[in-house]
């Protein structure tokens, strides 16, 4: 790894998306989930083809105004990414939510989850038009002191509401930023 930090980048359409880094982002995802990530699995071990569906789903829905994927490289390694997504109905469309932050777990401790969340902001406020972003962050992990330490607010909990491997359960911590 080098001294500098991360590269970031948008996807903001399928086209934008090619066969490396769709595979890049996969293996990342699969890489965090079963070293034992908070990344949409709750049932580790998981494969690139359980997890190639609900990337694709992701990648389907890209568009400028609505869904964005923020990666994190360094030297030209995907180190780390986020989805970016705003409603499109006219009650919710002034606000966006947060999915899926997940870094390479040989490069965790170096600032890409700060790095992406920064950038996430940035993007949200400045080139999406958000007024606030959301977040729902599994509890019991570490997670709230880090969003927390970004200006995050807790704004709600909803105890016991996910049921991991061995049948763990953990609260769902609902997350604001406002204003961006």
């Amino acid at each position: 790894m080098t001294s500098a930090g991360p590269t970031l980048t948008q996807l903001a359409d399928p086209s934008d998306v090619t066969t490396d880094v769709r595979q890049a982002l996969t293996a990342c995802w699969v890489e965090v989930t079963n070293a034992g990530g908070a990344a949409g699995f709750p049932f580790p071990p998981v494969e690139i083809a359980d997890v190639m569906p609900f990337l694709d789903a992701i990648i389907k829905t890209l568009n400028p105004a609505t869904s964005r994927l923020l990666v994190a490289e360094y030297d030209g390694q995907l180190a780390g990414w986020l989805n970016l997504r705003r409603d499109p109905g006219p009650l919710t469309s002034h606000w966006g939510t947060i999915h899926h932050l997940q870094a390479r777990t040989t490069l965790q401790g170096r600032g890409l989850g700060t790095a992406l969340m920064n950038e996430a902001r940035r993007v949200a406020r400045d080139e999406m038009d958000l007024e606030q972003l959301h977040l729902a962050a599994r509890g019991g992990t570490g997670l709230e002191a880090f969003y927390t330490g970004l200006g995050w607010k807790e704004v709600g909990r909803w105890p016991n509401a996910l049921r991991l491997a061995g049948g763990q359960d953990r609260d769902e911590v609902l997350m604001l930023l406002m204003p961006l």
